[in-house]
């Protein structure tokens, strides 16, 4: 049975608070060496209202940090040439140290487009092939920020993970898969299941800690859920204008010891995870640039800020 009062709350706020902190003081530190603030470059293509309060959510967190955000918006028309020139530019800028192009894209444009012209240097989200092999080898690069955070709720949470089974249901390359690869990460046991695995009830009530990121509002259920489990909630869907996540909270709560609410849960820590890597990436490139760079730099940073 699931505790006395119901289950654990693994609520994403007071995480992405410590973590914002965190960055806050990172900023300030930097500021103080560098003689300017990192910038973020957020890319919306197209007017689409869901995307576009994700992103406003991001610049908020930037201001609260001291971090420079800045919208970029690209016609809902634009070709995968003009797209490819936006990211060029923002690329060449030497005033932003972070892009993050928001998905998903217009149907007639290529994610490829973006994956293949992002700086891998300013990438924070882990859409190019370099981060993405970085990330499979167990090398340090930018991660997928969902996927970080669906995690990272895991462990500042104080869940065991090291030889747990583990089952991520969802493999997509933006949170199924480097979900995964995370967890192994802390040696976890770990599988990942789809639409389409066979007997996908009987692997689910084999696993200690259950990631649903499959895109399907209420996939998961109680039923299907060993008694005891954690749970984390990935999933973000509209149904009758309320936001709900891939799993039916009301019953898996009847069963399960902990589970992230949605919303709530994983997305204020994914938000609080891309101003860290930010800050990484800041960091590489004032490390990595030249001195006579640096300069030019700096009073550009001065003479717009």
């Amino acid at each position: 049975m699931s505790p006395r009062g119901g289950p654990r709350l693994l609520a994403g706020a007071p995480i992405a608070a410590e973590i914002r902190a965190g960055v806050k003081e990172a900023v300030g530190a930097y500021e103080r060496r560098q003689g300017y603030r990192p910038s973020l470059a957020v890319v919306l293509v197209g007017k689409d209202a869901p995307s576009a309060v994700y992103l406003q959510q991001i610049l908020r967190s930037c201001r609260s940090v001291g971090v420079h955000g800045r919208m970029v918006e690209v016609s809902g028309r634009a070709s995968n040439a003009h797209l490819r020139s936006v990211l060029a530019d923002l690329n060449g800028d030497p005033l932003i140290n972070g892009i993050i192009v928001q998905m998903p894209l217009p149907r007639h444009l290529d994610l490829e487009t973006v994956a293949e012209t992002l700086d891998p240097a300013k990438d924070v989200d882990c859409i190019t092939p370099l981060n993405a092999g970085l990330l499979s080898l167990g090398k340090e690069g930018f991660q997928p920020a969902t996927a970080r955070a669906s995690v990272e709720i895991l462990v500042r949470s104080g869940i065991e993970l090291e030889g747990r089974r583990v089952v991520v249901v969802g493999r997509s390359n933006v949170v199924g898969k480097p979900a995964a690869l995370l967890l192994l990460r802390h040696h976890a046991t770990v599988s990942i299941a789809h639409s389409r695995t066979a007997d996908l009830r009987g692997l689910l009530r084999s696993a200690d800690v259950v990631v649903v990121a499959i895109g399907r509002p209420g996939f998961v259920t109680g039923s299907m859920l060993k008694r005891g489990a954690v749970v984390v909630d990935v999933g973000i869907n509209v149904v009758d204008g309320t936001i709900v996540g891939d799993v039916d909270q009301a019953s898996a709560r009847e069963v399960v010891s902990a589970i992230t609410p949605v919303p709530g849960g994983v997305g204020p820590v994914t938000n609080a995870i891309l101003l860290t890597q930010l800050m990484t990436a800041a960091e590489r490139q004032a490390a990595a640039e030249p001195r006579g760079r640096r300069a030019l730099r700096t009073g550009a940073a001065q003479a717009l800020h």
